[in-house]
């Protein structure tokens, strides 16, 4: 074991499995959101469809791994030293970078991300070699680099923004005047043809396209080459008459056979694509290293020219890859929550917004409706109307006794989305371009939720401003890959020690963002979201606004605590800590009331009186937060302005009144968990105690004022702690008498 280029490629090659964990985890989006938010299929069925179009894409990527060994940098500059820097430092960066996405929920490209990390690395090593010859100039870099190719694949990735979705809204558009929105009206035919077509544009472009990547391709070569339109024809046809057979006799509906395959083509062009991005860089290690050890050079002389030629990969080390790939798709949490991202931002109903508007998000939609006003004054009024009635969303009636979750689209937008994405993403992959699947499925999203009117004005600058920042994260993918790849590489070139040194940071970062993500998805699941299509009766209002008082009593408990002990101690950290987690309690809280909306669309016709209840209920709640955030920032603009701190008497006051608050909120959280309603009465008669305590401590402040007081900013802070205090205590019991009120009215009846 005296080769540390042994122990490199056994680095190399666990990076590789945690890569294929992490990359998957952030691409399954691209081929899972479609069938998952239009509900069309299963889930599980779904996730064996795509199981086994990923096994089908890891069979045909072989010839995609070429990127690796030339795509980003000329390999006959380097030394087999070199190239093992190189790809050590590529790999290390991508599983770090893609782990911090994956936790933060954001889809990223993982094409980009080896690209830049490639070019970073390559140059950090190219400055190295020049700087240590005195015949070399900074020009001479381009000699290292392959910057014409680097150039074609980065403007090629670029470009399929544009495109993806420009394509996506044109053909959405195109589907949505055909099929309006009710496709199930349409005549079979109609459908007939369109599965024609959908299926014929994937089965070439997936399976043929998909081919060109396989040893057994040379022997059909002929066949294939020269004959394309024969065969898109010839298909289209037979398609097409199976399709109608499909409906006609077995009554399938298309739209969903063309999901399914869809999502199979989808998962398949994916892992064609997209697996060089985990295992290519440790595959091309490993040929490097077989032709450096059967050379008999040393490692620092020894000229990598040979990665330059074609060599196949090993197929049984993709069919590998490919079952790391499945069990990581049935198994990653983080794949759930980057695949809400994407839903949320394409869905068609209004609803929870992720992302908070901003100037550019504002700014654009101002735009789009001054083009749109300007488009309607163009075009006659009954061609305006012609369209607008093809867009005439279906009004779903719920029965009382029925509980109907609403996808979060269509079938024919989730079939658009499929083909539109496949037929790119193979067109590429047939072209040994690496394109981003994550850029073009989720702009080819983007494009058909616009061009379907999905962004209306009550969500535009939300879903604007979700599209922003995750094209945002892209260009920062970029720039981040460049610049860490650069750094690692010079810390490994400087010393091969700092290896294991950076696996150790590896394994713990990963470890670190896996305990905070699951204890994130753990609170999650504790909160109670409202499903705008699930009927909510009077015990449903009584348990979710039981829920929502417990939990505020049991964090404004711990924040008020917080807030007089940090006073206490002058600790301006901790306040700020604590104003972050108060500032996270109001926006929870307004949450809710956004929500306010959907949860009365979701009453049963004989709970509909308890909406002014729950509104009430939110109201209280709300007045509480601002309380406890008025106390907050206020202690932590004191301190930050290094004020005097509060004097002892004051403080022993505060405490003293923070001992009978925490008692009373103690049992308002006890009493509505265990769900005790009758002890109301009693937790009522306990605020005379707490409102006579906080009206001592002002009677106390008011005489020490007149006595010996001498500073205005500490009677100011501590008045105004207690006055919202006494608010907060009030909206507290404003808060138990409605509801003991509607929980006695609500048993009566």
């Amino acid at each position: 074991m005296g080769d540390p280029y042994i122990l490199m490629l056994i680095g190399l090659a666990v990076l590789a499995i945690i890569d294929l964990v992490v990359g998957v985890s952030n691409d399954a989006v691209n081929f899972l959101n479609s069938a998952i938010g239009s509900k069309a299929i299963r889930v599980r069925n779904i996730m064996i469809i795509a199981s086994v179009g990923v096994f089908f894409g890891a069979v045909t990527s072989s010839g995609m791994m070429e990127v690796a060994r030339k795509g980003i940098f000329n390999p006959n500059m380097f030394m087999f030293q070199d190239i093992m820097f190189i790809f050590m430092a590529v790999m290390i960066t991508d599983v770090l970078l893609l782990d911090i996405f994956n936790s933060l929920g954001m889809p990223t490209s993982t094409t980009v991300s080896i690209v830049f990390e490639l070019l970073g690395a390559a140059v950090c090593i190219s400055l190295l070699k020049i700087s240590a010859n005195d015949s070399q100039s900074i020009t001479d870099i381009w000699n290292y680099i392959n910057h014409e190719k680097a150039v074609e694949i980065i403007q090629g990735i670029l470009l399929s923004v544009v495109i993806a979705f420009s394509v996506g809204a044109i053909v959405q558009f195109i589907s949505r005047i055909i099929y309006t929105f009710n496709f199930e009206k349409r005549k079979t035919y109609v459908s007939a043809l369109f599965g024609g077509f959908a299926i014929t544009a994937i089965t070439y472009f997936i399976i043929i396209k998909g081919m060109k990547g396989t040893p057994w391709y040379t022997d059909i070569k002929g066949s294939i080459e020269g004959n394309t339109l024969l065969i898109i024809s010839a298909s289209f046809v037979v398609w097409s008459l199976i399709s109608q057979f499909l409906i006609s006799v077995f009554k399938i509906n298309i739209l969903k056979l063309i999901i399914g395959v869809g999502t199979f083509s989808l998962a398949m062009a994916f892992s064609g694509n997209d697996l060089v991005n985990f295992v290519g860089v440790p595959i091309a290690a490993l040929n490097s290293y077989d032709a450096w050890k059967a050379s008999g050079v040393s490692a620092d002389a020894f000229s990598m020219g040979i990665l330059a030629r074609k060599v196949p990969s090993n197929v049984w080390l993709l069919l590998v890859a490919g079952a790391i790939m499945v069990v990581t798709l049935w198994t990653s949490s983080k794949a759930q929550d980057v695949i809400k991202t994407g839903i949320n931002l394409s869905r068609q109903g209004e609803g929870h917004e992720k992302f908070q508007p901003n100037p550019l998000s504002r700014i654009v939609v101002r735009i789009a409706m001054f083009i749109n006003a300007g488009i309607r004054k163009v075009f006659p009024d009954k061609t305006l109307a012609f369209v607008d009635s093809k867009f005439q969303k279906p009004v779903i009636d719920l029965s009382r006794d029925k509980t109907y979750e609403m996808p979060a689209f269509d079938l024919v937008r989730a079939a658009v989305n499929l083909i539109v994405a496949g037929i790119l993403i193979s067109i590429a992959t047939s072209m040994k371009l690496p394109l981003s699947t994550t850029y073009v499925t989720f702009m080819v999203a983007m494009g058909t939720s616009l061009a379907d009117r999905a962004w209306g004005r009550e969500s535009a600058v939300y879903r604007v401003a979700g599209v922003i920042n995750v094209v945002g994260g892209w260009f920062l993918t970029a720039l981040i890959a460049f610049i860490a790849a650069g750094v690692i590489a010079y810390l490994i070139s400087w010393s091969m020690v700092m290896i294991p040194v950076l696996l150790l940071v590896v394994i713990f970062l990963i470890g670190r963002n896996t305990l905070i993500h699951r204890k994130k998805s753990k609170k999650e699941k504790k909160q109670i979201h409202i499903e705008r299509a699930e009927l909510i009766t009077i015990n449903g209002v009584i348990e979710e606004s039981a829920d929502h008082i417990a939990g505020v009593a049991t964090r404004v408990n711990k924040l008020y605590t917080n807030v007089v002990n940090d006073l206490a101690e002058h600790d301006l950290n901790k306040l700020r800590k604590t104003d972050k987690h108060v500032a996270k309690l109001n926006d929870e809280i307004d949450g809710l009331k956004d929500g306010v909306f959907y949860f009365i669309k979701s009453l049963d016709e004989t709970s509909v009186q308890a909406s002014r209840f729950y509104i009430l209920v939110l109201g209280y709640l709300q007045d509480v937060a601002q309380s406890i955030s008025y106390i907050s920032r206020a202690s932590f603009k004191h301190v930050n302005n290094n004020h005097k701190n509060l004097k002892k008497e004051q403080l022993e006051d505060l405490k003293h009144i923070d001992n009978t608050l925490s008692k009373l909120l103690d049992d308002i959280s006890d009493t509505f968990d265990n769900r005790t309603f009758d002890n109301l009465e009693l937790i009522i008669n306990e605020k005379k105690e707490l409102l006579k305590k906080v009206s001592t401590s002002i009677e106390k402040q008011v005489a020490r004022i007149r006595k010996d007081e001498t500073s205005p900013k500490n009677t100011t802070l501590y008045f105004s702690i207690l006055l919202e205090t006494q608010d907060l205590v009030s909206a507290l019991m404003s808060l138990l008498e409605t509801y003991e009120e509607f929980h006695i009215s609500s048993r009566d009846n």
